[in-house]
């Protein structure tokens, strides 16, 4: 159901918009892969096995993927906007210990190590990357996505586009459709704008040149990501954290929790975890354990 907001709710939904935007980060690419050989990374503390970088290229940029061995069900980490594959440095090698699962995380296109690409950012161009990066890994079936934030966006995206590919998925305090309705967008868009004009007057940084990236067409962008749904094959448990990312704004805070309770209940195979004690970048740090637990779940569902 679509809940229509008061002035005063626009108002207060707007102070959050600045920590949406900037969780909301993403890049940019397009088809066409290849991939270099492979170098090895420090082992682990953990014990877990070595991870090994593979530099991958897609439509004539590079991108930067790291691999623990291991067996299908492969874990697929994606970290949120700005965030790059070290978000994942202490809890890959614990999932890969944990699961024996192959564990692969990413800088997408803009992050990390990966080349950045000019232009709007389109989850399309996004989810082209993670395919490419896949392909040449080997990894095209039985794939866990365990997503962040914006990744959330490029998860469902991901698993609409290419059925059969993803057997399950966590959805880490991650971006779902049910969020992102007119009201919503409406009410961020006098503040974005305000951003955008800032950003301009700045000096152009990497981390500037990703925001304004996304803040293209920010309104048709996800009123498209609004009206797509995940598969009711495929399941997925959706974490949420106790600190949204919304801490200025409670009406913002609610809608964000209450979008999270509708996506869980709107498919079997299902599940919704609130995560005690946890702020929305901190989570995978906070309670790693929740988590661990929530993949090891989804796999004993489709193993």
């Amino acid at each position: 159901m679509v809940q229509h907001l008061t002035p005063l709710r626009r108002k207060a939904i707007a102070l959050g918009s600045a920590v949406l935007l900037t969780a909301s980060l993403a890049a940019c690419a397009t088809p066409n892969a290849a991939s270099s050989p492979s170098s090895t990374a420090p082992t682990s503390a953990t014990g877990a096995p070595a991870a090994k970088t593979h530099k991958v290229t897609n439509a004539e940029h590079e991108l930067v993927f790291h691999v623990v061995d291991g067996t299908l069900p492969a874990l697929v980490l994606d970290a949120g906007g700005g965030l790059s594959s070290s978000y994942w440095k202490d809890l890959a090698p614990r999932l890969a210990k944990a699961t024996g699962s192959k564990v692969v995380t990413y800088d997408r296109a803009g992050e990390g190590e990966s080349d950045e690409v000019s232009g709007p950012w389109r989850v399309e161009n996004a989810v082209s990357d993670l395919e490419a990066g896949l392909r040449q890994l080997g990894v095209t079936k039985d794939v866990v996505l365990v997503s962040h934030s914006i990744a959330g966006e490029v998860a469902t995206n991901f698993v609409n586009k290419n059925p059969g590919w993803v057997s399950g998925a966590v959805l880490v305090d991650a971006n779902v459709p049910d969020f992102f309705s007119d009201e919503m967008l409406t009410a961020f868009e006098p503040v974005i704008e305000k951003q955008r004009i800032a950003l301009l007057a700045q000096a152009s940084t990497k981390k500037n040149r990703q925001l304004l990236a996304v803040m293209v067409d920010y309104a048709p962008v996800h009123r498209a990501f609004h009206r797509l749904a995940w598969p009711k094959d495929v399941p997925v448990t959706v974490i949420v954290a106790s600190e949204t990312p919304f801490a200025d704004s409670p009406d913002a805070a609610k809608l964000w929790r209450d979008a999270q309770v509708r996506f869980a209940q709107a498919g079997p195979g299902r599940k919704h975890v609130v995560a005690e004690n946890t702020s929305h970048e901190g989570i995978v740090t906070e309670r790693p354990d929740i988590i661990t637990g929530a993949v090891d779940d989804v796999l004993k569902t489709i193993r």
